[in-house]
C-alpha cells in the first residue's frame, strides 16, 4: 500500500492507496467525482448506473485511494477493452480516422479516476492509475479526457500517454474528448 502525507488542515491524514469494492463504495465515489467534475444530482444518479453496470464486465476491477480513517479521497476503476462497449463504438470512427483503431484491441481502458479536489497534485491520481494498470495483462491502456490542457492530460502525458484522436464527441457531453493511448507499463518519473 502507498502512503501520501496529508495537506494543509487534513495534517493528520494520510493516503492509502489499494483495492475497492466500488459496488459497496458506489455512492461515496460518485461524490468525490462530483466535486472533481463538476456533476450535479441528476448526471450522478445516471452515472450510478452505469458504474454498477461496468463492474459486472469481464476483468472490471477498481483501487481506491483512502484516509486512514476510511474516507474516499480518490477512485479509479477500469476493464479490458471490447469493441462491444458503447464507449470503443464512440471512440471507434475516431481512431479509424487516425489509423489507430487496433488500439481497442488488447488494451485495457481507464473508465474513470477522479481525485477529491484537495488531494489533487500529491501523486494520488499517478498512484491509482498506475496501481491499476500494474496488474493488467493487456499490452496497453487506453482512456479519454476533455480535450483541454489540463492537469489531468499533463499526468496522462508523463505516464506516456499520447493523443490518438482528438475532438471525439460523446453524445450529451458538453466538451469534446481526447483518446488516448499508453504502452504497459505506464512510464514512471
Amino acid at each position: 500500500m502507498l502512503r501520501f502525507p496529508g495537506q494543509g488542515p487534513r495534517n493528520a491524514d494520510d493516503v492509502v492507496v489499494g483495492p475497492l469494492d466500488l459496488a459497496a463504495r458506489v455512492d461515496e465515489a460518485l461524490a468525490v467525482q462530483a466535486l472533481a467534475f463538476g456533476l450535479g444530482a441528476d448526471e450522478v444518479a445516471v452515472r450510478r448506473q452505469i458504474v454498477l453496470r461496468h463492474l459486472t464486465y469481464p476483468g472490471a476491477r477498481a483501487l481506491g485511494a483512502t484516509t486512514v480513517d476510511g474516507r474516499l479521497v480518490g477512485f479509479v476503476y477500469g476493464m479490458p477493452n471490447d469493441r462491444t462497449h458503447w464507449w470503443s463504438t464512440v471512440v471507434e470512427p475516431y481512431l479509424r480516422a487516425q489509423g489507430r483503431d487496433a488500439w481497442l484491441d488488447h488494451s485495457f481502458v481507464i473508465t474513470e479516476l477522479h481525485v477529491h479536489p484537495h488531494y489533487q497534485n500529491h501523486g494520488v491520481g499517478r498512484s491509482l492509475i498506475t496501481g491499476i494498470t500494474d496488474s493488467a495483462t493487456e499490452p496497453r491502456s487506453i482512456l479519454s479526457a476533455i480535450d483541454t490542457d489540463s492537469p489531468a492530460r499533463g499526468l496522462y502525458r508523463s505516464l506516456g500517454y499520447e493523443d490518438l484522436a482528438r475532438q471525439v464527441l460523446f453524445p450529451s457531453a458538453p466538451k469534446p474528448y481526447a483518446v488516448m493511448g499508453a504502452p504497459l507499463p505506464l512510464r514512471r518519473r
